[in-house]
């Protein structure tokens, strides 16, 4: 598998009071810090997961590939629909956020540890407030993963009350 790595990140430009997610939030001290950039058409996410994601000596746990998938795809959404309103990482327009409404995740091989991961996903519109991100997790040249999320619009019900 090529190197690739993530330089302009949709997390990297969400507001602060919604970059606080244990998967992608860069304000989370103690989260995953995920990072997710498009490459050609493809939106990629680059994660090296600590040993303290062990599922058994020698692997990961399924859980944190499903937390990969479920944050890269949000952010895969939130690129997307940051280019289709006109706009590009940096151009100082804030990014829409993105929650999930369903996750699949098919694990076809045990994952490595130690070994770099990398989601690849392809973004679909199914509706102007509802996306669809698949996304393949290789280790190395293995593909160990496939999910699908389908994400909503954040409601503004989620949004910090100003009182």
């Amino acid at each position: 598998m090529e190197e690739f790595i993530v330089e302009k990140a949709i997390q990297d430009i969400y507001p602060d009071d919604f970059a606080w997610c244990y998967g992608c939030g860069r304000l989370n001290k103690d989260g995953h810090h995920l990072r997710t950039g498009w490459q050609g058409d493809k939106t990629v996410t680059i994660f090296t997961p600590q040993s303290k994601y062990m599922g058994i000596p020698g692997f990961l746990y399924g859980g944190l590939l499903a937390s990969l998938i479920d944050c890269h795809g949000s952010g895969s959404a939130a690129l997307a629909l940051h280019r289709k309103n006109g706009h590009e990482i940096g151009d100082g327009a804030e990014p829409p956020r993105f929650v999930t409404a369903n996750l699949n995740v098919d694990f076809l091989k045990p994952t490595p540890q130690h070994v770099p991961l990398k989601a690849i996903g392809t973004v679909e519109e199914i509706h102007p407030k509802r996306w669809k991100v698949e996304t393949e997790v290789y280790a190395e040249d293995t593909l160990c993963a496939r999910g699908t999320v389908v994400l909503v619009v954040m409601p503004s019900t989620f949004q910090k009350k100003n009182d």
